[in-house]
């Protein structure tokens, strides 16, 4: 019995602290995404909506990020970030409710948009978590994170689905938006009262009364910031780009394939994606393991591989073969998240995390996600513009052929794997 205490004191005694804060409100959060998340599209269409207005609602999502991200990383930076990642929350609890009373897509649009703009705290929390977590564990950390606050949300899309079959789509997403206002107003609360700086402060403080300077000086320091990068994070912005436009063009329709094209009813695509986060949360933590003592780039180069699978969607035609895509698609995403966040946080240096993860996100990108890439800390700047370009063609694309988007997602990751074949490598010290 000590045997096992000491192994499980030594295996997981990093979650503690701001950590385990982050886990729990991190699971509050991924429960509501996961209820609402993947039937946005459905409630466009209830609302008067077409294909080309999912598209248009998910572009929206990232433009107010455009403007935010690279004043977040000043801020992340220079400013209390557990105070910065509450506000977020209360602030996001506030345009959930909008999208909640919604009358017209057009509502749900604009909520969009202005959610948008609480991404500045997306670069403060990342921080946090890399300050947090000790190299040699950093891998395994941000699997149990994110394997612990999976498992919390593992039967959130069933739910939600046979929310919508008993209530219909639009009664039925009113009600789960409640429910998600109040998940991440909950959430703010824990983060507000329990996370911990892990820095001091720096004595350049933000002023209102020399805002606009500040904002000048954030803005000229992007261009020699990122001539500084080295070849490898150049390379992982261009794959985390290619996978954030992946999914806002193909992820959104997912749910609309599979109910128009396939047949399926809510409630079935949410036992599919009960069972794909199962499995995925089953693999997180081991995958995580793996990804610090095998390394990162040989996991990253295997799902870019794997992920050639997704436009197999195009040729299922029941309930079984949409399963078995999606649970492949689960299984090898359980790996890359962690991998991609581990290196992510081994070759930038702490001093300037934040404005770093600001421009190219923490990573953490999903492969083949079918809720939309709208956003989380894996969405930087950088990503952000093409992500709003491939949310707004992925509608026009899905209008002209259904086909159309998941098979952009092969060709972009072709382009993915042979970057990270040519330029992503480990270094030989990781920063701490």
């Amino acid at each position: 019995m000590n045997s096992t205490s000491s192994w499980f004191s030594q295996t997981f005694g990093f979650v503690r602290g701001n950590i385990l804060v982050l886990t729990i409100s991190g699971s509050l959060g991924m429960f509501s995404r996961s209820m609402v998340f993947p039937y946005v599209p459905l409630y466009v269409l209830s609302l008067g909506g077409d294909p080309e207005q999912v598209g248009i609602v998910y572009a929206l999502g990232p433009l107010g990020g455009l403007l935010m991200f690279p004043i977040a990383g000043y801020l992340a930076d220079h400013m209390n970030r557990p105070r910065l990642i509450a506000l977020a929350g209360y602030f996001s609890a506030v345009m959930l409710l909008i999208n909640a009373v919604a009358p017209t897509w057009e509502w749900v649009a604009a909520a969009r948009l202005l959610q948008g703009l609480a991404v500045f705290h997306f670069p403060a929390s990342s921080a946090i978590i890399a300050d947090s977590l000790p190299p040699e564990h950093r891998g395994r950390g941000m699997a149990t994170m994110a394997a612990m606050a999976g498992t919390v949300a593992l039967f959130a899309p069933y739910l939600a689905g046979t929310t919508l079959d008993a209530w219909g789509v639009e009664r039925g997403m009113r009600i789960l938006y409640v429910a998600m206002a109040a998940a991440y107003a909950g959430g703010a609360t824990i983060n507000l009262l329990f996370l911990k700086e892990t820095r001091q402060v720096s004595p350049d403080r933000v002023r209102m009364d020399n805002l606009a300077q500040t904002f000048r000086g954030v803005y000229a320091d992007i261009v020699p910031m990122l001539r500084g990068f080295s070849p490898a994070l150049k390379a992982m912005s261009v794959i985390v780009t290619l996978c954030f436009v992946c999914n806002g063009l193909a992820g959104p329709f997912w749910v609309v394939y599979v109910t128009t094209e396939v047949g399926l009813s809510s409630s079935q695509w949410g036992l599919i994606l009960l069972v794909e986060a199962g499995l995925r949360n089953l693999s997180t933590i081991p995958a995580g393991f793996l990804v610090d003592h095998f390394g990162r780039r040989r996991f990253i180069l295997m799902v870019l591989l794997f992920s050639w699978v997704i436009p197999l969607l195009l040729l299922a035609g029941f309930f079984a073969q949409v399963l078995v895509l999606r649970c492949v698609i689960g299984i090898i995403s359980a790996f890359f998240s962690p991998a991609m966040g581990a290196l992510m946080a081994d070759i930038v240096p702490s001093e300037n995390r934040g404005r770093v993860m600001a421009a190219i996100g923490r990573g953490t990108v999903m492969v083949g996600g079918a809720t939309g890439g709208i956003g989380g800390p894996g969405v930087g700047f950088l990503t952000t513009l093409p992500l709003i370009i491939g949310s707004a063609c992925g509608g026009i694309l899905y209008a002209i052929s259904p086909s159309i988007p998941f098979l952009f997602v092969l060709g972009a990751m072709v382009v993915a794997f042979a970057l990270a074949v040519g330029f992503l490598h480990e270094p030989k010290n990781a920063e701490l």
